[in-house]
């Protein structure tokens, strides 16, 4: 028999509203009892037009008073880490909006939290979990289209300064990075499942148009473990919104061109001009299901998890993955060197901070 969960949301702000459709989608097997936000009238507000029972102004009162098997928080970057810890340590599993935190020290200080309470955390990571992103990454399993070759990771979005105006966006310290962290890291992630392991990477980021501390673009060169190669470039300036995605194997080329998300016909399928294998078009057309990727589908593997007691997905080292890279792409692009996977250990600068600001280098 599944057992039914016991949920709660922390953070009602501007981002929630794809939790809360996501906790209605999986009712049949988890029940939102309560959120918790430090703006009181906010989330009064929240809990009464979405049928939440309870609503709470401390996340503490909350984790004693209603006991949830699994927390979703959706707050300010800078504020995950403590409430993740927190969380794992008043019972409950986390799902967590992205950037899941601050710095690879932040995230070693989570793996610690997770090995001392037994209960796992994982990333907002949607994307993963659309039919035709999982079908790709069975194809580049089995080799059907060849070994991956050249790729290119876009996500070339528009943010004024209105957007900015909100007091901890575009600060190092509260939102943690620009486009590279915030927004592009969905695509990125994307990418980076399902291609093999990066190796290295080399970028360049700037402040060019925004009045921000963080980057308002960012271009990266990366190669992967066997000599593949892909550039990446996130940005807030750009007028004409896409997230765009292509990967050319030896025998095809897909593509992904949509904005916030993605269903199969945003997906493309091409082979080499004059060439029409039918068995690697086969291969592709197996693709049937459409279901796109958001939040509801990766909440329902995480309860998948939870009722097995196991990891859950988009968790471990396939979290810190995507934290190591971005930390190295802002490392590389400030020493204007290249930087390799592991390079950044807890004696280096960037592993406590995606900028690289001073402070002692010690284990946390």
């Amino acid at each position: 028999m599944t057992k039914t969960y016991r949920t709660a949301i922390i953070g009602t702000g501007r981002s929630v509203s794809n939790h809360l459709i996501a906790a209605r989608m999986v009712q049949d097997r988890a029940e939102l009892v309560a959120a918790v936000d430090i703006d009181e009238a906010r989330v009064k507000t929240v809990c009464a037009e979405n049928g939440i029972p309870h609503w709470y102004t401390s996340v503490s009162e909350m984790l004693a008073a209603e006991s949830p098997d699994l927390v979703q928080i959706v707050t300010p970057p800078a504020t995950h880490k403590n409430l993740i810890i927190e969380c794992l340590e008043g019972g409950a599993w986390v799902y967590c909006e992205k950037p899941l935190c601050a710095s690879l020290a932040e995230f070693d200080e989570i793996t610690r939290a997770e090995d001392r309470t037994g209960r796992y955390l994982s990333t907002v990571f949607q994307w993963r979990f659309g039919s035709a992103a999982k079908h790709l990454k069975q194809i580049i399993e089995d080799q059907t289209f060849g070994r991956p070759l050249v790729g290119v990771c876009n996500t070339l979005w528009y943010r004024t300064e209105d957007y900015y105006r909100v007091p901890w966006r575009g600060k190092w310290a509260t939102e943690i990075g620009g486009p590279t962290v915030t927004l592009g890291i969905h695509l990125t992630d994307l990418f980076l499942w399902l291609w093999p392991d990066w190796q290295e990477v080399r970028a360049m980021t700037g402040t060019i148009e925004r009045n921000i501390e963080v980057e308002d673009v960012s271009m990266a060169l990366v190669r992967f473990a066997g000599g593949e190669m892909a550039t990446f470039t996130n940005s807030v300036l750009s007028p004409r919104q896409e997230s765009y995605l292509r990967m050319d194997f030896q025998q095809a080329t897909v593509e992904v061109n949509a904005l916030y998300r993605y269903n199969n016909e945003n997906w493309r399928f091409s082979q080499p001009e004059g060439v029409d294998d039918p068995l690697v078009r086969a291969r592709w057309e197996e693709l049937t299901e459409d279901i796109p990727g958001r939040h509801e589908i990766q909440l329902r593997e995480i309860l998948d998890s939870m009722d097995q007691n196991q990891r859950p997905p988009v968790s471990g080292v396939e979290s810190r993955r995507i934290l190591e890279f971005i930390a190295s792409l802002y490392k590389s692009a400030a020493s204007g060197q290249p930087v390799l996977r592991g390079d950044i250990g807890p004696n280096d600068p960037y592993y406590y901070s995606m900028n690289g600001s001073p402070q002692a280098l010690t284990t946390p």
